[in-house]
Protein backbone atom coordinates (compact mmCIF):
# COMPACT_ATOMS: atom_id res chain seq x y z
CA UNK A 1 0.00 0.00 0.00
CA UNK A 2 2.71 2.22 0.68
CA UNK A 3 4.12 2.07 -2.74
CA UNK A 4 0.70 3.17 -4.37
CA UNK A 5 1.24 6.92 -4.51
CA UNK A 6 4.72 6.58 -6.36
CA UNK A 7 3.17 4.23 -8.75
CA UNK A 8 -0.11 6.68 -8.86
CA UNK A 9 2.35 9.80 -10.01
CA UNK A 10 4.70 7.77 -12.44
CA UNK A 11 1.17 7.20 -14.18
CA UNK A 12 -0.21 10.55 -14.19
CA UNK A 13 3.46 12.00 -15.16
CA UNK A 14 3.20 9.57 -18.09
CA UNK A 15 0.01 10.89 -19.26
CA UNK A 16 1.00 14.08 -19.24
CA UNK A 17 4.08 13.56 -20.68
CA UNK A 18 2.61 11.18 -23.48
CA UNK A 19 0.32 14.25 -24.24
CA UNK A 20 2.65 17.17 -24.38
CA UNK A 21 4.21 14.46 -26.55
CA UNK A 22 1.18 14.36 -28.88
CA UNK A 23 0.65 18.14 -28.69
CA UNK A 24 4.36 19.07 -30.16
CA UNK A 25 3.52 17.08 -33.40
CA UNK A 26 3.23 18.91 -36.39
CA UNK A 27 -0.49 18.14 -37.47
CA UNK A 28 0.34 17.87 -41.05
CA UNK A 29 3.56 15.55 -41.45
CA UNK A 30 3.19 13.57 -37.56
CA UNK A 31 6.76 14.70 -37.25
CA UNK A 32 7.78 16.27 -33.38
CA UNK A 33 8.17 19.79 -34.21
CA UNK A 34 10.35 22.11 -31.22
CA UNK A 35 9.08 25.07 -30.16
CA UNK A 36 11.41 27.64 -31.53
CA UNK A 37 12.32 31.08 -30.53
CA UNK A 38 12.53 33.81 -33.35
CA UNK A 39 13.82 37.49 -32.46
CA UNK A 40 13.61 40.10 -34.85
CA UNK A 41 15.52 43.27 -34.45
CA UNK A 42 13.91 46.41 -35.82
CA UNK A 43 14.45 50.20 -34.51
CA UNK A 44 13.66 52.39 -31.92
CA UNK A 45 10.20 53.48 -31.37
CA UNK A 46 8.97 56.56 -33.68
CA UNK A 47 9.54 55.19 -36.93
CA UNK A 48 8.17 52.52 -39.82
CA UNK A 49 10.28 49.91 -38.90
CA UNK A 50 9.20 49.11 -35.41
CA UNK A 51 5.50 48.75 -36.75
CA UNK A 52 6.20 46.53 -39.49
CA UNK A 53 8.09 44.10 -37.66
CA UNK A 54 5.39 43.94 -35.39
CA UNK A 55 2.88 43.24 -38.09
CA UNK A 56 5.07 40.25 -39.70
CA UNK A 57 5.44 39.00 -36.33
CA UNK A 58 2.38 39.06 -35.21
CA UNK A 59 1.08 37.42 -38.73
CA UNK A 60 3.70 34.66 -38.72
CA UNK A 61 2.61 33.77 -34.88
CA UNK A 62 -1.08 33.62 -35.91
CA UNK A 63 -0.14 30.99 -38.77
CA UNK A 64 2.44 28.56 -38.06
CA UNK A 65 3.37 25.90 -40.23
CA UNK A 66 5.72 23.13 -39.86
CA UNK A 67 7.40 24.82 -37.21
CA UNK A 68 6.30 25.44 -34.00
CA UNK A 69 7.84 29.37 -33.96
CA UNK A 70 7.25 32.23 -31.22
CA UNK A 71 8.66 35.21 -32.53
CA UNK A 72 9.12 38.57 -30.99
CA UNK A 73 10.33 41.67 -32.57
CA UNK A 74 12.94 43.26 -30.59
CA UNK A 75 14.04 47.41 -30.35
CA UNK A 76 17.13 47.94 -31.52
CA UNK A 77 19.00 51.24 -33.01
CA UNK A 78 18.12 49.83 -36.58
CA UNK A 79 19.90 49.01 -39.29
CA UNK A 80 23.62 49.04 -38.60
CA UNK A 81 22.46 47.21 -34.85
CA UNK A 82 20.44 44.60 -36.66
CA UNK A 83 23.31 43.73 -38.97
CA UNK A 84 25.67 43.19 -36.20
CA UNK A 85 23.66 41.28 -34.18
CA UNK A 86 22.77 39.07 -36.89
CA UNK A 87 26.04 38.38 -37.51
CA UNK A 88 26.94 37.75 -33.79
CA UNK A 89 23.64 35.22 -33.79
CA UNK A 90 22.15 37.31 -31.43
CA UNK A 91 19.20 37.65 -33.84
CA UNK A 92 17.35 35.34 -36.14
CA UNK A 93 15.61 38.30 -38.42
CA UNK A 94 16.30 41.76 -39.17
CA UNK A 95 14.99 45.01 -40.62
CA UNK A 96 17.46 47.17 -42.32
CA UNK A 97 17.93 50.18 -44.85
CA UNK A 98 19.04 48.36 -48.47
CA UNK A 99 22.03 50.55 -49.09
CA UNK A 100 23.39 49.95 -45.52
CA UNK A 101 23.07 46.14 -46.14
CA UNK A 102 24.91 46.46 -49.28
CA UNK A 103 27.73 48.00 -48.11
CA UNK A 104 27.53 45.64 -44.78
CA UNK A 105 28.04 42.98 -47.19
CA UNK A 106 31.04 44.65 -48.83
CA UNK A 107 32.96 45.63 -45.86
CA UNK A 108 32.74 49.23 -47.53
CA UNK A 109 31.08 52.50 -46.52
CA UNK A 110 32.22 52.74 -43.04
CA UNK A 111 32.01 48.84 -42.15
CA UNK A 112 35.52 47.47 -41.20
CA UNK A 113 34.72 43.73 -41.88
CA UNK A 114 32.24 41.90 -44.46
CA UNK A 115 29.14 40.71 -42.89
CA UNK A 116 27.41 37.61 -43.95
CA UNK A 117 23.67 38.93 -44.05
CA UNK A 118 21.36 37.41 -46.39
CA UNK A 119 17.85 39.21 -48.35
CA UNK A 120 14.53 37.26 -47.42
CA UNK A 121 11.68 39.77 -48.86
CA UNK A 122 12.27 43.83 -49.94
CA UNK A 123 9.69 46.15 -48.46
CA UNK A 124 8.64 49.57 -48.89
CA UNK A 125 10.96 52.46 -50.82
CA UNK A 126 12.72 55.14 -49.15
CA UNK A 127 12.04 58.35 -51.54
CA UNK A 128 14.54 61.19 -50.58
CA UNK A 129 15.93 64.14 -52.04
CA UNK A 130 17.74 67.46 -51.40
CA UNK A 131 15.45 70.39 -49.81
CA UNK A 132 16.68 74.07 -49.50
CA UNK A 133 15.27 77.60 -49.06
CA UNK A 134 13.92 78.98 -52.38
CA UNK A 135 15.61 81.83 -51.63
CA UNK A 136 19.24 79.95 -50.93
CA UNK A 137 20.37 80.24 -53.98
CA UNK A 138 20.84 76.53 -54.31
CA UNK A 139 19.26 75.37 -57.91
CA UNK A 140 21.62 71.86 -58.18
CA UNK A 141 22.82 69.20 -56.14
CA UNK A 142 26.54 71.18 -57.64
CA UNK A 143 25.42 74.13 -55.71
CA UNK A 144 25.73 72.33 -52.67
CA UNK A 145 29.88 72.80 -52.53
CA UNK A 146 30.85 74.94 -49.97
CA UNK A 147 26.74 74.89 -47.92
CA UNK A 148 25.23 73.97 -44.76
CA UNK A 149 23.74 70.28 -45.33
CA UNK A 150 21.58 68.27 -42.74
CA UNK A 151 22.71 64.77 -43.67
CA UNK A 152 20.15 62.76 -41.38
CA UNK A 153 20.54 61.80 -37.38
CA UNK A 154 24.27 61.31 -35.76
CA UNK A 155 25.12 57.98 -36.21
CA UNK A 156 21.76 57.40 -38.73
CA UNK A 157 24.67 55.87 -41.77
CA UNK A 158 22.47 57.90 -44.19
CA UNK A 159 26.18 58.81 -45.35
CA UNK A 160 26.20 55.78 -47.08
CA UNK A 161 23.55 56.86 -49.35
CA UNK A 162 24.33 60.43 -49.77
CA UNK A 163 28.20 60.28 -50.22
CA UNK A 164 27.73 58.69 -53.81
CA UNK A 165 24.95 61.01 -54.52
CA UNK A 166 27.30 63.94 -54.20
CA UNK A 167 29.86 62.28 -55.41
CA UNK A 168 28.36 61.90 -59.46
CA UNK A 169 27.46 65.32 -59.38
CA UNK A 170 31.41 66.15 -58.62
CA UNK A 171 30.65 66.86 -54.65
CA UNK A 172 32.87 65.93 -52.24
CA UNK A 173 31.84 65.08 -48.72
CA UNK A 174 34.37 67.15 -47.29
CA UNK A 175 32.66 69.96 -49.51
CA UNK A 176 29.87 69.88 -47.55
CA UNK A 177 29.33 71.18 -43.91
CA UNK A 178 27.38 68.16 -42.94
CA UNK A 179 25.05 68.73 -40.09
CA UNK A 180 22.92 66.09 -38.08
CA UNK A 181 19.47 66.34 -37.01
CA UNK A 182 16.05 64.49 -36.95
CA UNK A 183 13.71 65.49 -40.19
CA UNK A 184 11.47 67.69 -38.01
CA UNK A 185 15.05 69.25 -36.93
CA UNK A 186 15.72 69.36 -40.11
CA UNK A 187 12.53 72.12 -40.87
CA UNK A 188 13.63 74.06 -38.27
CA UNK A 189 16.90 74.61 -38.94
CA UNK A 190 15.92 75.59 -42.92
CA UNK A 191 13.35 77.85 -41.54
CA UNK A 192 15.86 79.54 -38.68
CA UNK A 193 18.94 79.89 -42.06
CA UNK A 194 20.72 77.63 -39.45
CA UNK A 195 21.41 75.15 -42.07
CA UNK A 196 21.48 75.70 -46.03
CA UNK A 197 19.76 72.06 -47.15
CA UNK A 198 18.58 69.00 -46.22
CA UNK A 199 18.31 65.24 -47.23
CA UNK A 200 14.76 63.92 -46.02
CA UNK A 201 12.79 61.64 -47.65
CA UNK A 202 11.23 58.21 -46.59
CA UNK A 203 7.41 57.62 -47.54
CA UNK A 204 5.71 59.84 -50.10
CA UNK A 205 4.20 62.38 -49.53
CA UNK A 206 7.18 62.65 -46.50
CA UNK A 207 5.34 64.67 -43.73
CA UNK A 208 8.69 67.01 -43.14
CA UNK A 209 8.58 67.81 -46.62
CA UNK A 210 4.90 68.71 -46.59
CA UNK A 211 5.92 71.12 -43.36
CA UNK A 212 8.69 72.75 -44.69
CA UNK A 213 6.69 73.49 -48.26
CA UNK A 214 3.82 74.77 -45.42
CA UNK A 215 6.04 76.87 -43.63
CA UNK A 216 8.41 78.56 -46.17
CA UNK A 217 9.08 78.70 -50.32
CA UNK A 218 10.94 75.16 -51.21
CA UNK A 219 13.12 74.58 -53.86
CA UNK A 220 13.12 70.90 -54.75
CA UNK A 221 17.10 70.41 -55.63
CA UNK A 222 16.61 68.22 -58.86
CA UNK A 223 19.09 65.47 -59.45
CA UNK A 224 21.37 65.59 -62.53
CA UNK A 225 19.68 62.96 -65.04
CA UNK A 226 23.01 61.57 -66.44
CA UNK A 227 24.29 61.44 -62.55
CA UNK A 228 21.14 59.52 -61.45
CA UNK A 229 22.13 57.34 -64.21
CA UNK A 230 24.89 56.52 -63.09
CA UNK A 231 23.74 55.63 -59.74
CA UNK A 232 21.00 53.35 -60.49
CA UNK A 233 23.51 51.81 -62.86
CA UNK A 234 26.37 51.59 -60.34
CA UNK A 235 24.58 50.55 -56.96
CA UNK A 236 21.59 48.07 -56.82
CA UNK A 237 19.65 49.57 -53.86
CA UNK A 238 19.04 52.87 -55.77
CA UNK A 239 16.10 52.99 -57.61
CA UNK A 240 14.23 55.56 -60.20
CA UNK A 241 11.10 57.45 -58.47
CA UNK A 242 8.93 59.64 -59.15
CA UNK A 243 6.91 62.18 -57.08
CA UNK A 244 4.05 63.49 -58.85
CA UNK A 245 3.14 66.86 -59.35
CA UNK A 246 1.36 68.39 -56.77
CA UNK A 247 2.58 65.99 -54.07
CA UNK A 248 3.93 69.19 -52.22
CA UNK A 249 3.35 72.96 -52.47
CA UNK A 250 4.86 74.14 -55.07
CA UNK A 251 6.15 70.85 -56.94
CA UNK A 252 4.15 71.81 -60.20
CA UNK A 253 6.38 69.13 -62.38
CA UNK A 254 6.99 65.80 -61.72
CA UNK A 255 10.02 65.47 -59.59
CA UNK A 256 12.84 62.29 -61.14
CA UNK A 257 13.87 61.48 -57.89
CA UNK A 258 15.33 58.27 -56.23
CA UNK A 259 14.88 55.48 -53.90
CA UNK A 260 17.65 55.64 -51.79
CA UNK A 261 17.53 52.52 -50.45
CA UNK A 262 14.19 50.00 -50.01
CA UNK A 263 12.96 49.26 -46.06
CA UNK A 264 13.64 45.03 -46.52
CA UNK A 265 13.56 42.14 -44.19
CA UNK A 266 17.62 40.42 -43.98
CA UNK A 267 18.88 37.61 -42.15
CA UNK A 268 22.20 35.60 -41.49
CA UNK A 269 23.71 33.26 -44.34
CA UNK A 270 23.97 30.67 -42.05
CA UNK A 271 20.63 30.36 -40.75
CA UNK A 272 19.00 27.76 -41.41
CA UNK A 273 16.97 27.19 -44.17
CA UNK A 274 14.04 25.36 -43.52
CA UNK A 275 13.49 28.25 -41.13
CA UNK A 276 13.61 30.87 -43.72
CA UNK A 277 11.40 28.76 -46.17
CA UNK A 278 8.89 28.68 -44.05
CA UNK A 279 9.26 32.19 -42.73
CA UNK A 280 9.12 33.24 -46.54
CA UNK A 281 6.47 30.86 -47.39
CA UNK A 282 4.40 31.86 -44.39
CA UNK A 283 4.67 35.64 -44.80
CA UNK A 284 4.03 35.54 -48.66
CA UNK A 285 0.86 33.02 -48.48
CA UNK A 286 -0.27 36.29 -45.38
CA UNK A 287 0.88 39.18 -47.02
CA UNK A 288 -2.65 40.77 -47.26
CA UNK A 289 -2.88 40.64 -43.51
CA UNK A 290 0.51 42.03 -42.94
CA UNK A 291 -0.95 45.16 -45.69
CA UNK A 292 -3.69 45.86 -43.53
CA UNK A 293 -1.47 46.08 -40.28
CA UNK A 294 0.98 48.78 -42.25
CA UNK A 295 1.17 49.76 -46.05
CA UNK A 296 4.29 48.71 -46.00
CA UNK A 297 2.29 44.94 -46.76
CA UNK A 298 1.17 45.93 -50.08
CA UNK A 299 4.85 45.72 -50.94
CA UNK A 300 5.13 41.80 -50.67
CA UNK A 301 3.79 41.79 -53.71
CA UNK A 302 5.19 39.59 -57.23
CA UNK A 303 7.14 42.32 -58.78
CA UNK A 304 8.93 43.15 -55.56
CA UNK A 305 9.34 40.84 -52.78
CA UNK A 306 12.01 39.26 -54.33
CA UNK A 307 13.77 42.57 -56.06
CA UNK A 308 17.40 43.04 -56.35
CA UNK A 309 19.11 45.47 -53.26
CA UNK A 310 22.61 44.20 -54.29
CA UNK A 311 22.60 41.30 -51.40
CA UNK A 312 22.74 37.55 -52.04
CA UNK A 313 18.89 35.87 -51.00
CA UNK A 314 18.70 33.58 -48.73
CA UNK A 315 18.58 29.74 -49.68
CA UNK A 316 15.64 29.17 -48.09
CA UNK A 317 13.65 32.49 -49.51
CA UNK A 318 15.27 31.64 -53.07
CA UNK A 319 13.80 28.24 -53.02
CA UNK A 320 9.90 29.42 -52.36
CA UNK A 321 10.32 32.42 -55.24
CA UNK A 322 11.38 29.34 -57.32
CA UNK A 323 8.49 27.54 -56.24
CA UNK A 324 5.60 29.83 -56.55
CA UNK A 325 7.13 31.53 -59.71
CA UNK A 326 8.37 35.31 -58.47
CA UNK A 327 11.96 34.46 -58.54
CA UNK A 328 13.58 36.90 -61.25
CA UNK A 329 15.00 34.25 -63.14
CA UNK A 330 11.66 32.50 -64.09
CA UNK A 331 9.87 35.82 -64.41
CA UNK A 332 9.59 38.11 -67.24
CA UNK A 333 12.60 40.46 -66.63
CA UNK A 334 10.89 43.75 -67.44
CA UNK A 335 8.17 42.88 -65.37
CA UNK A 336 10.32 42.15 -62.04
CA UNK A 337 11.88 45.24 -62.80
CA UNK A 338 8.58 47.25 -62.39
CA UNK A 339 6.51 48.57 -59.50
CA UNK A 340 3.39 50.29 -59.85
CA UNK A 341 1.88 53.11 -57.83
CA UNK A 342 -0.75 50.41 -56.29
CA UNK A 343 1.92 48.19 -55.14
CA UNK A 344 3.98 50.48 -53.72
CA UNK A 345 2.92 51.53 -49.64
CA UNK A 346 3.33 55.34 -49.36
CA UNK A 347 1.23 56.21 -46.72
CA UNK A 348 3.14 55.41 -43.46
CA UNK A 349 6.99 57.11 -42.32
CA UNK A 350 9.64 54.60 -43.46
CA UNK A 351 12.91 54.43 -40.65
CA UNK A 352 14.51 57.92 -42.09
CA UNK A 353 11.70 59.35 -41.14
CA UNK A 354 11.62 58.61 -37.72
CA UNK A 355 13.51 61.43 -35.46
CA UNK A 356 14.41 58.79 -32.82
CA UNK A 357 16.19 56.60 -34.69
CA UNK A 358 19.81 56.15 -35.07
CA UNK A 359 19.56 54.41 -38.50
CA UNK A 360 18.19 54.37 -41.90
CA UNK A 361 15.64 52.42 -43.14
CA UNK A 362 14.20 50.75 -45.72
CA UNK A 363 18.61 46.02 -58.88
CA UNK A 364 17.05 45.24 -61.50
CA UNK A 365 17.63 43.56 -65.01
CA UNK A 366 17.37 47.11 -66.78
CA UNK A 367 17.65 49.13 -63.79
CA UNK A 368 18.04 52.68 -65.61
CA UNK A 369 14.62 52.19 -67.30
CA UNK A 370 12.99 50.71 -64.67
CA UNK A 371 11.18 53.39 -61.84
CA UNK A 372 9.13 53.59 -59.25
CA UNK A 373 6.14 54.92 -59.21
CA UNK A 374 4.57 56.73 -55.69
CA UNK A 375 1.46 57.69 -54.59
CA UNK A 376 0.40 61.14 -52.74
CA UNK A 377 -1.50 59.13 -50.05
CA UNK A 378 -1.50 61.02 -46.58
CA UNK A 379 1.27 60.55 -44.00
CA UNK A 380 2.87 61.75 -41.17
CA UNK A 381 6.27 61.87 -40.32
CA UNK A 382 8.20 61.97 -37.12
CA UNK A 383 11.42 63.59 -38.17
Amino acid sequence: MKRWPFFALLFVFSCVAGWLVSRSRDPVGGETAKRQFVSMGTAPVGGAFPVVGGAICDVLNQHKSAIDWKLSPKGTKGSQENIRRLQKGELELGMSNAAISYFAARGEGGWTEEYDVRAIATLAPNVALFVARADSGIQSVADLKGKRVITGPAGAGFQMFIEPILKEHNVAWDEITSLNATQSGSVDQLADGSADAAFLGGAVPTGSITQAASTFEVQYVPFDDDARARLVEKYAFFHPATIPSGTYQGLQDDFQGLNVGSMHLITSASQDTELIYQITKTLWENRTEVAEQHPAGKALNPKNIARDTGIEYHPGAVQFYQEVGVWPEVTDAAESAESSAEETPSSEPTESESENESESESGDDDATAESDSVTAEPASSDN
